[in-house]
């Protein structure tokens, strides 16, 4: 094959295995994570993903013993992104990390169905603390 035709006619061997296209990447990585590809599978996807504030709070509540739970929809009620503000004991004597990974632990089938999720933890004391200093 002359030079010119290899240059111009793309084969198996001159693709970058390192580094894929942009369309193989993302055609993998909506393959791998479930990603909706167009609008319409992300509509389906948050009217079947059954997620609502009221689960989340239920589920956190049994499973961490929380003492107050309040979560946010950030999504305009699609029930794909949400934000939450959990109060338990089972916090204590850890930092933010180990806090997050409980949380993410015990809504694992819950996160995989939506979007986005952002938890603040505090223990009961730290929940008093902030709240003697939102009053002031």
């Amino acid at each position: 094959m002359p030079p010119l035709a290899r240059l111009i006619r793309p084969t198996i061997a001159n693709v970058n295995p390192i580094r894929p296209t942009r369309a193989v990447w993302n055609r993998t990585f909506a393959m791998s994570t479930g990603a909706a590809e167009t609008d319409t599978q992300a509509a389906n996807a948050a009217s079947t993903s059954g997620i609502t504030v009221a689960s989340l709070e239920q589920t956190l509540k049994e499973k961490l013993a929380a003492e107050h739970v309040d979560i946010e929809d950030m999504s305009g009620g699609c029930g794909q992104a949400f934000t939450a503000l959990i109060v338990s004991q089972a916090f204590e004597k850890k930092n933010t990390l180990a806090r997050h990974r409980l949380v993410n632990s015990a809504l694992k089938t819950e996160i995989a169905a939506i979007h986005a999720w952002t938890p603040k933890c505090l223990t009961p004391e730290e929940w008093v603390k902030k709240q003697k200093e939102a009053s002031l």
